[in-house]
């Protein structure tokens, strides 16, 4: 592993002399500082003009947003997340999510290291909830799809997926397999990415395996309180999906240049959770914008009338950034506040080492089910927003891989002090400019010296 590291994909995965002339041009005269109205993010619908975009923004991410935008999210905070009045709570469960779980070249060589620093907000809840974002494939598939990691396409080595997916013996419970990269092993890779899930007795949502199951809900029982899933992602990167099997991933036009935000298949399953007798609902959604910190008018708009219809916690990723996260109040139930996590940025990804890519969320939620009045409701009691990051440390000649607390790195004599610095920008401002910050004992380093 090269200790010089990457600080984004502008820099580490080449471009035309056309799409490198634009950049140029985008950061001389400030193009792009602000979100780019007509943008394409499905790859079918993608000019040279979004392939610059997205190279430009990797490195310069978009920080600013509209003002309707900002106005719409940030109009309450966590303070109104509370039961209310009167709610005799009976059963209750902890819950933790996290953002996207991606490959990089030698990651398997941080098994049960990655995850040590962040284990009592993610691993010491009952239920634990993210985006699995990185089929498996054995070695020789990979060479014949020339994955050489600065490709865009996700895959990794089945001691990869275990070092994503669980820390020392506890595993994820729930993964969103529905995502831009499903498919681009094939559907036999996801299959058997999902058949390594079922092996350790984690649900995968978003990718039904029968016809039957398309448009269907899952469920996940903790604790007495019955937690309904659904899942969708925007794209899945232009490729084809082999003729009989369409429904092989939940996939809508969430973000089309071209036609309105398609919430038909939501909605479905939505219906279905009802029909089952689920008592939460939880939306695994993959859609956005990439390296910008707002999500576009669009999601809102579809946020707020999915949790009308019955979603009480919205999942959101895909962006690699972190993005707010909205405290609503329903009005289908005036006690009730729903949680918007519009990006929760990428857990884990390459090498990269600019502070805007590393940083990124794990929410933490208290469910509590019980009589309010006549009625028997669950309702979020608690919820956190907790910023993490990725560190890369040297063992020897190992570069390792492991994830950290924002929290624990403010205020000291860290390694680099301008990059946590940063940081904290970067979540003050997707938080509105009001962090709350609870402060712990500094983490235990993994030996060697920081990269």
């Amino acid at each position: 592993m090269p200790y010089v590291l990457p600080t984004n994909p502008l820099e580490d995965c080449p471009v035309s002399p056309e799409i490198q002339e634009a950049i140029q041009k985008a950061r001389i005269f400030g193009w792009w500082d602000f979100p780019l109205d007509d943008v394409g993010v499905d790859e079918l619908e993608f000019t040279d003009n979004d392939i610059a975009y997205w190279h430009y923004t990797s490195g310069n991410p978009v920080t600013r947003t509209k003002r309707q935008v900002s106005e719409a999210i940030f109009k309450d905070n966590a303070s109104i997340v509370r039961l209310p009045k009167g709610f005799k709570a009976k059963q209750s469960l902890t819950l933790g999510g996290a953002g996207d779980l991606i490959r990089a070249n030698g990651l398997e060589q941080s098994k049960d290291i990655l995850f040590e620093g962040i284990e009592d907000i993610l691993f010491r809840k009952d239920v634990l909830i993210s985006n699995y974002e990185s089929v498996v494939v054995d070695e020789q598939v990979a060479k014949n799809y020339a994955v050489d990691g600065k490709s865009f396409i996700m895959c990794c080595s089945e001691a990869q997926y275990k070092t994503l997916t669980g820390h020392k013996g506890r595993c994820f419970d729930i993964l969103n397999v529905a995502n831009n990269h499903s498919l681009d092993m094939g559907c036999q890779a996801l299959s058997l990415t999902q058949n390594l899930m079922e092996r350790d007795g984690i649900v995968d949502i978003g990718a039904p395996r029968t016809p039957e199951e398309y448009g269907r809900a899952k469920v996940f029982s903790c604790n007495g309180i019955r937690l309904g899933l659904v899942s969708v992602t925007f794209s899945l990167n232009g490729l084809p999906v082999p003729e009989g099997k369409d429904f092989r991933v939940h996939t809508s036009k969430l973000m089309s240049r071209h036609v309105p935000t398609d919430l038909t298949l939501l909605r479905a399953q939505i219906q279905d959770c009802k029909e089952k007798g689920c008592d939460f609902i939880i939306a695994s959604i993959h859609w956005g914008v990439e390296f910008e910190f707002f999500p576009r008018l669009r999601q809102i708009e579809a946020a707020h009338s999915l949790i009308e219809e019955g979603v009480d916690l919205i999942l959101g990723h895909h962006p690699h950034v972190i993005q707010p996260v909205e405290y609503y109040r329903t009005k289908r139930d005036p006690n009730r506040v729903a949680v918007i996590a519009y990006s929760l940025g990428s857990l884990t990804w390459g090498w990269y080492t600019d502070p805007h890519l590393i940083l990124s969320l794990v929410v933490n939620f208290g469910l509590a089910k019980g009589r309010h009045g006549k009625e028997t409701k669950t309702y979020i009691e608690s919820a956190a927003a907790i910023p993490v990051f990725r560190n890369i440390v040297r063992d020897g000649d190992r570069a390792l891989m492991r994830i950290e607390k924002l929290w624990d790195h403010i205020s000291l004599d860290d390694h680099d002090a301008s990059s946590i610095r940063k940081m904290k920008e970067y979540f003050d401002l997707a938080m509105g400019g009001c962090s709350t910050k609870a402060h712990s004992s500094r983490p235990v380093n993994i030996g060697g010296s920081p990269v």
